[in-house]
């Protein structure tokens, strides 16, 4: 009985006293990656991240309309940044969680061969996150105005409210081709794919913010302060995305 004891007392000390439950708004193109930190999370503090996933515009107006997220892990660097400017975030709460990356893909394998691959134009749909709401969008439509095919290639855009959606075009052959995460098919084998270089498109800086809504929940700082450690940046580049250096 005295060895059980110890044990249970042992374990009891390594979990917090109360887990308790964070709400989290998530970009759409950091799904998989957030769902193994969420997992990785619980494990190491007993406290739930109950995980949102969506468009990162459309996130910060359910924010201004009191929506009960308490953390906000957003697909760009202005979302969190108004969020504390507005008063819906906490100061100094602000930081890049994940830096990511966009590639052009396609599930045919012959297809993609780089960015000639856009200035030919040989396809009918071209699968795009709607610019309006998701950063991936915003950085397609840079790429495509740098090489000078935007105009081409507009006619063939299908367009997705947020980065999954777009990834789900090209992967139900929706359309032949598109802009997606570079984390969405960092462990997807097969077809073809070419990384956007960086100097077509502004930096895809993500940005997470602690929201007013979680500033007295101990699971919402712990979570921010995970997702800032070793055992989730390891997770995070994983999945493809670079770090704030």
């Amino acid at each position: 009985m005295g060895r059980f004891l110890i044990a249970t007392l042992l374990a009891s000390c390594a979990m917090p006293a109360f887990a308790d439950d964070v709400s989290v708004a998530v970009a759409a193109n950091f799904t998989e990656a957030a769902e193994e930190i969420a997992t990785a999370f619980n494990a190491a503090t007993g406290h739930t991240a109950r995980l949102s996933f969506g468009a990162s515009g459309q996130f910060y107006t359910q924010i201004t309309q009191a929506a009960p997220f308490e953390v906000f892990l957003s697909a760009d660097d202005e979302r969190p940044a108004l969020a504390v400017e507005e008063g819906f975030g906490v100061e100094g709460s602000v930081f890049t969680y994940a830096i990511g990356q966009l590639v052009l893909y396609s599930t045919d394998a012959a297809l993609v061969t780089g960015e000639e691959t856009l200035t030919a134009g040989e396809f009918q749909k071209l699968s795009v996150a709607d610019p309006e709401t998701a950063p991936y969008g915003v950085a397609a439509i840079e790429t495509m105005t740098a090489l000078g095919v935007i105009e081409v290639l507009r006619p063939k855009f299908v367009t997705g409210t947020n980065i999954s959606q777009a990834y789900q075009f090209v992967q139900s052959n929706s359309a032949e081709i598109g802009f997606v995460a570079l984390s969405q098919i960092s462990q997807v084998e097969g077809g073809s794919r070419w990384i956007v270089p960086a100097e077509l498109h502004e930096p895809i800086r993500q940005d997470a913010v602690l929201l007013k809504t979680g500033e007295d929940n101990p699971a919402a700082t712990a979570f921010v302060n995970f997702l800032k450690g070793d055992q989730a940046h390891a997770i995070i580049e994983k999945y493809g995305y670079a770090l704030n250096q």
